[in-house]
Parts: structure tokens; sequence; C-alpha cells
């Protein structure tokens, strides 16, 4: 792997980090108070092709690769978080496994229209009663006649109320456990798919989180994403390249508390000199910058590793574990050198305290990370 970014990616990193500064930057934190969709933002992301990154031009996509994906989604989270997990889902859970599993027809309706950004995508994995135990879905999907009838709760869907279109795991038969969960591609609105309440959170406000709730939700036969009991492996597969972007999503968040901190310290003064001469402030960012560089090291590797179809289950859990408790880690300390002033929401240090610690949870949280990392090792030691 290079340690010098192709001019390409070069170019891209800087188109994103400058539409951060210009269009993002200067509402974040607006739209975080208000709990507000990035609508334009978003529709301004689409035009730049950042909605389908990794997704072959002919399909509706950039034609570019994960790598690539990896560095914009940094950028864009520097500037808003919520605007990068909009960006994220779309990309990684709902356009990748659209493009490995769909057939040319569901390609053509739920992929193209959406890699291109004119539509919105969402992930529907998680529910009520299990999250991290993805092989347990209530939700179940029953063959009745040239349909499909989904029952159901899934829950804590980024995107909810915006998407056009999610990808449902539910299980078709309960005998075989992990091995009896299929995927379906279901349309938004449908009769029979509700919304749930918008949830009130933490953090990434400006994105919205709620249920989808099936009742006799009736979709056709030809929904099924892949074949019948294969929506565990689908599931897995997705989650391996969405850790990359929750990871990336996170380099962002604490490279703009870091920048942020550096700023700040630089202005402050304290006893006649700005605090950056203090020893105790050198230490923090400088265990804020060494830590954040190393878990853009163990991304970057990831996402090679995927551009280069090799196995990278292993090495994605590393860098989202790495990136995210590092990001909880650098917000923090951004608002120990902002002091008083880190606490307010007159600075956006403490929006990116908030915003940090998500990336600890969703798409899998640090302790499965752990159990993901310590499989891949004894298997690799067995």
């Amino acid at each position: 792997m290079m340690f010098t970014l192709p001019e390409t990616h070069q170019m891209l990193r800087q188109t994103c980090r400058e539409f951060a500064d210009k269009e993002l930057i200067p509402v974040a934190a607006q739209l975080d108070r208000e709990h507000r969709f990035p609508a334009a933002q978003v529709a301004r992301m689409a035009e730049m092709g950042l909605m389908g990154i990794a997704i072959p031009e002919e399909e509706g996509g950039a034609g570019l690769d994960t790598l690539a994906y990896a560095l914009a989604m940094e950028e864009i989270s520097r500037g808003c978080a919520s605007t990068g997990v909009i960006m994220s889902v779309n990309n990684s859970l709902y356009c990748d496994p659209l493009w490995k599993f769909g057939t040319p027809a569901q390609k053509k309706v739920f992929l193209e229209p959406f890699a291109s950004g004119r539509q919105l995508g969402c992930f529907a994995l998680s529910e009520p009663g299990n999250g991290s135990d993805a092989g347990a879905a209530r939700t179940t999907a029953e063959r009745h006649g040239d349909h499909w009838v989904l029952n159901g709760t899934k829950a804590w869907i980024t995107n909810g109320y915006d998407a056009n279109a999610a990808l449902v795991f539910a299980t078709t038969d309960r005998a075989k456990k992990h091995k009896g969960i299929s995927a379906f591609v279901v349309p938004m609105p449908t009769d029979g798919l509700s919304l749930g309440k918008k949830e009130d959170k933490l953090g990434i406000r400006a994105s919205s989180t709620c249920n989808l709730i099936f009742e006799d939700c009736r979709i056709p036969l030809e929904s099924l994403l892949g074949q019948e009991g294969e929506g565990f492996k689908i599931a897995m597969s997705t989650l391996d390249g969405g850790r990359i972007g929750i990871a990336a999503q996170a380099l962002g968040i604490a490279q703009a508390a870091l920048e942020e901190a550096i700023a700040y310290a630089q202005q402050r003064e304290a006893f006649g000199a700005p605090i950056a001469n203090l020893q105790a402030i050198q230490f923090k960012i400088a265990d804020m910058a060494w830590r954040l560089d190393s878990a853009r090291l163990l991304t970057w590797r990831a996402a090679h590793l995927k551009d280069q179809k090799a196995r990278f289950t292993t090495e994605a859990a590393m860098a989202k574990l790495a990136a995210s408790e590092m990001a909880t880690f650098v917000t923090h300390q951004a608002i120990q050198v902002l002091g008083g002033n880190g606490y307010v929401t007159e600075f956006p240090a403490e929006r990116h305290y908030r915003d940090a610690r998500i990336t600890e949870i969703y798409e899998g949280t640090s302790e499965i990370q752990r159990l993901v990392i310590a499989n891949g090792i004894f298997k690799e030691y067995a």
C-alpha cells in the first residue's frame, strides 16, 4: 500500500474539504439545533458524485473506489457528522449490497437513482430486541402467491424519514435460524409500512432515525435480494464495508475537534502567553494527533484491502474500533483544551463530542468489533 495518495484521490479530498468549509461548517450547528435534514447539502453532494462513490458510472455512481469513499467521508464528516452518516448509509449500507447482489432489473429501479443521489436509501437490520444479534430477526417474510408479506419492526433506521427505499432483513424460515434470513428491497412509502417517532438523539441530530413498522406489508416476489436464506451473509458482508465508512466518519469528527483545539490554544492566553506554549496543552494536542493519524492509517488499510478484493473483515473491525474510540478521546480532550468554552453551544467542540459517541455504537459496538477481531486473529493462528 502506498502512503502517497493518487492524484485523483488528492483532488477529491480537496474538493470535499472545500465543500465542507463553504457549505457544511457554516450551517452544521443550525442543522443540529433544529434537527433538520440537510436537503440542499445532500443535493449538492449528489451533483458532486458523492452518494454512490464506488458504484460504476454505468449504474449511476462515480466509478471510484473504497479509498476514495473513505477520504470523502472524512472530509464531509469534518464539516457535518450528520451529513456524513446520511452519505455513509446510502453508499455503504444501501448501494453497495444492491450493486453486489441485485438483478439487472433491481439495479435499474433501486440502484441507479440512489447511486446518483436522486433518491436516498436506508438499511433495516436491527430490531428493538436484537441489535448486535443480527441472526435473531423477529421480522418475518412469508410467501403468499406472487407476494411476500412482511411483519415486524426494525429499529434505529438512519435516513428512515427521508429514504425512498429500504434494504430489509427478515426471517423466511425460522427453523434455519440465521440461515433462514433473507434480504428484501422495499420502496418507501408503501402500503403496510409506517414510520415510528423520530428519535431525539444525543448527536448526529440532522439525520433522521426511527423505527420501520411492517404490518402485512405486501411486496412483489421480485423484491428478494440475492437468494432466499442469503440475507445474513449479505448483511455481514455489507457491515464489513460499512465499518470503513463509520471509521472515516469518526476521523472527520476528530479532525474537526483537533483543528478547533489547535486554533483555540494558539489564540487563548493565560499567564501572559498563548496556552499553546503550556506543556500540558502540548501533550494533549500530541496525543490527539498521533491517535488520529494511527486510526486514519488503519482505515486506509481496510479500504485498500477491500479495493484489492482481499479479505478485510478483521481490518475493517480494527479501523472502526480504533477510529471510534479515538474520536471519543479526541473530542473529550478538545473540550478540556477549550475549558468552559468547550461546554457551551457557541463553540462546536460540544457538538463534536456528542457526534463522536455514536460511532462506538452503530454498525457494530466496540464490544462486537473486539469479538470480530479476536475471531479473525484466532483463525489466523489456528
